[in-house]
C-alpha cells in the first residue's frame, strides 16, 4: 500500500510539472503583445518597450517559465498586466465564490442522484425505473445556461424569490451569500445528478449479478436490504470516479453560469483575463484548476483504497 502511495505521489508531481510546462507554452504562443494591448493603437514604440520592460516580457521565455514556476511554489503568482495587483489577491477573491458554488452544486447532485440511481436500480424494468431514466436523460440533454435562464425568469423575475444574478458577499451573511449561489448551483447541478444516477443504477445492476448477492437473495433478504447493505457499496469505485470528474468540473467549467449570474468567481475571472490579454492571470488560473483536477483525482484513488479493501493489497 505505501509503494502505491509513493506511486501515485510521484505521478502527481510529474503530472503537474509537465501540466505547468504545456499550459505556459500554449498561452504564450497565443498571438499578440500584452503591452500593445493595453496601451492601444496610439501608443509609441518607446512607451510599449517601457510597459514590456516593466511587465517582463523582455526576458527569455525559459527564464520567464522558471520565474512563474518557481513563484508559484513559493505562493506568489505574479502581478496582473491589467489590475496591478497581485494574482494570488485576485483569485483568492473570486476561490470563495467559486469554491462554495462547487461545493454546493455538488452537494445538491448526490442528494439528488443517489436515492433516484438506488430506486432506479431496486425497481429495474418497472414505471418508476423509466420515469426516473427518462428524467436523467432530459437533465443530460438541456444546456445548463439555458435552464439558468429558465430559472432567473421563473424565480427572480416573476417570483421574485432569488435576485437575478450578482453576489452578496460573505459580509453580508451565510443566508445571503448562499441565497445568491442557490438558482447558479441548481442550475450546475441538474446535468451532474442525471450523470450521476445513471452510473449508480448501472453500477448497482452490475453488481447485483455477484455470487454472493445470490447468496444474499438465498437468505431471504430483500431486494431493499440486498442494495442497500451490500450492494451499494460495492458499486461506489465508479461512482467516485464520475464524482471527481463533476467536481472538477464544476470548479473549472462554471465560467458560462457564472456570466450568466454575474457571479464574481474563477470562471468570470479567467473570461475577463482571456478578452484583456492578461497572460499571467489566465496561466495562474488554468494551472490552479489542473491542480485541483490532479489533487481531487489523487483523493479519488486514496478513497478507492477504503472502499475497496482488496485493492490495498
Amino acid at each position: 500500500m505505501l509503494s502505491y502511495l509513493w506511486a501515485r505521489l510521484f505521478t502527481l508531481f510529474v503530472s503537474l510539472v509537465l501540466s505547468s510546462l504545456i499550459i505556459f507554452i500554449l498561452i504564450e504562443a497565443v498571438p499578440g503583445d500584452p503591452a500593445s494591448f493595453m496601451l492601444g493603437i496610439n501608443a509609441t514604440d518607446e512607451t510599449i518597450e517601457a510597459l514590456r520592460k516593466e511587465l517582463g516580457l523582455e526576458e527569455k521565455i525559459l527564464n520567464r517559465y522558471f520565474n512563474w514556476l518557481i513563484g508559484m511554489l513559493s505562493g506568489d503568482f505574479g502581478v496582473s498586466y491589467t489590475y496591478r495587483v497581485p494574482v494570488q489577491d485576485l483569485i483568492l477573491e473570486r476561490l470563495i465564490v467559486s469554491l462554495p458554488l462547487t461545493i454546493l452544486s455538488l452537494t445538491l447532485a448526490i442528494f439528488i442522484a443517489f436515492p433516484a440511481g438506488m430506486i432506479a436500480a431496486q425497481f429495474q424494468g418497472k414505471k418508476i425505473d423509466f420515469s426516473i431514466m427518462a428524467a436523467s436523460q432530459v437533465g443530460i440533454a438541456i444546456p445548463n445556461f439555458w435552464f439558468a435562464m429558465i430559472l432567473v425568469l421563473i424565480f427572480a423575475i416573476h417570483l421574485r424569490w432569488f435576485s437575478a444574478g450578482g453576489f452578496y458577499g460573505w459580509d453580508s451573511g451565510i443566508v445571503l451569500g448562499l441565497k445568491s449561489l442557490t438558482l447558479p448551483a441548481i442550475s450546475l447541478a441538474l446535468p451532474q445528478a442525471s450523470i450521476l444516477s445513471r452510473v449508480i443504477r448501472s453500477s448497482i445492476l452490475n453488481t447485483l449479478t455477484e455470487d454472493y448477492i445470490r447468496t444474499a437473495r438465498a437468505k431471504g433478504l430483500s431486494q431493499r436490504k440486498i442494495i442497500s447493505k451490500h450492494a451499494f457499496k460495492n458499486a461506489l469505485i465508479p461512482v467516485l470516479t464520475i464524482l471527481g470528474l463533476q467536481f472538477s468540473f464544476l470548479l473549472a467549467g462554471a465560467i458560462i453560469i457564472e456570466n450568466v449570474f454575474f457571479l464574481p468567481g474563477l470562471g468570470r475571472l479567467i473570461f475577463q483575463a482571456i478578452t484583456q490579454r492578461d497572460l499571467i492571470v489566465v496561466e495562474s488560473v488554468v494551472m490552479l484548476l489542473v491542480f485541483s483536477v490532479i489533487l481531487v483525482n489523487f483523493i479519488v484513488d486514496l478513497l478507492y483504497l477504503i472502499v475497496d479493501p482488496r485493492l490495498r493489497k
